[in-house]
């Protein structure tokens, strides 16, 4: 990761120091690194390559991934209105809404030179597509906030376009970049989209089952903002009437919500555990993905990073 991480500071450089300010503040923040990541070890469990494509830009892609994913950040949380990230102030609760926004066009609009730089048209179709479907996911869930209508299917949706996308394209672009099968493009494409639906998971499970020193931010905060997710999705749909009145209540009014009585219905109840065992599906899923890929060391850590993602608490 060092090399992406060299790559990344020296791709942020701009001769508008508010722009380096707001991105390096949003970057530096440390997270996970876990879609850059996955690009890296989705490159070496494809094994030996052609000699002429034995240095491909695979650090370059992994900052692309990296930018992408934190344009997303720095926009989601102006739309969210939020002021807590990786236990610190929002970059839009330091520098405001409109910094934000513009320094995550910055970043959408430097991936895109960098994905010029490297030259595959497979490569950008896949990334441009990525970036399309995740803009349509940011509506999709906009459309659903204060709507306790919205059923597990509509809401698995939301999870695909919004953040699984962004785990598939890490995942395959390594095989896209050097001319795979469609088998084998397609083995890696799905397993980040099932490893990407099974981290959100886990995320909606931990809003309500988690810490605040542990998460860095505060519990709760998908309800504050309407967002109806798999948790109170299940009361909506298996809870008692009581649940269900007062679940629909609070995605509805989020501001009116009796956030603690939520969140003691949803741990004492089913919708925890409803959750965890649909994250593990999505994690069984990605394990299956992966049957084309040769055996490696690699492949062994893409599938721990499947059980990691369904077990974590932070």
């Amino acid at each position: 990761m060092q090399e992406v991480d060299t790559v990344i500071q020296r791709r942020l450089l701009s001769q508008v120091l508010l722009v380096e300010q707001v991105a390096r503040y949003i970057i530096e923040a440390g997270g996970k690194r876990m879609r850059p990541a996955l690009l890296l070890l989705s490159s070496k469990a494809l094994g030996d390559q052609p000699p002429e494509t034995r240095q491909p830009p695979m650090a370059e892609l992994a900052a692309i991934i990296e930018f992408i994913h934190t344009a997303t950040l720095l926009h989601d949380d102006v739309v969210d209105e939020s002021g807590l990230r990786r236990s610190r102030e929002t970059a839009n609760a330091v520098f405001g809404n409109a910094p934000s926004i513009l320094v995550g066009d910055f970043l959408y609009s430097r991936a895109f030179q960098m994905m010029v730089e490297i030259g595959s048209m497979p490569v950008m179709a896949v990334l441009a597509e990525a970036t399309n479907i995740i803009a349509e996911g940011e509506v999709l869930q906009l459309m659903n906030c204060q709507n306790p209508e919205v059923d597990e299917a509509r809401y698995l949706q939301v999870i695909r376009y919004k953040t699984a996308k962004l785990f598939e394209a890490a995942a395959c672009l390594p095989a896209v970049f050097h001319g795979q099968s469609a088998e084998v493009i397609e083995a890696f494409a799905a397993y980040g989209r099932h490893l990407g639906t099974a981290f959100q998971l886990t995320d909606d499970l931990l809003d309500y089952a988690g810490t605040e020193d542990d998460l860095g931010k505060r519990l709760g905060d998908d309800l504050r903002e309407g967002k109806p997710t798999l948790p109170l999705i299940y009361l909506l749909e298996q809870g008692s009437s009581d649940d269900q009145q007062l679940v629909r209540r609070a995605i509805e009014e989020p501001d009116q919500a009796d956030l603690e009585a939520v969140i003691q219905r949803v741990q004492s109840t089913g919708a925890l555990h409803y959750t965890q065992a649909a994250a593990e599906r999505e994690a069984r899923l990605g394990e299956q993905a992966l049957a084309p890929i040769r055996h490696s060391v690699y492949r062994t850590s893409l599938l721990d990073l499947l059980r990691f993602v369904v077990s974590r608490r932070s």
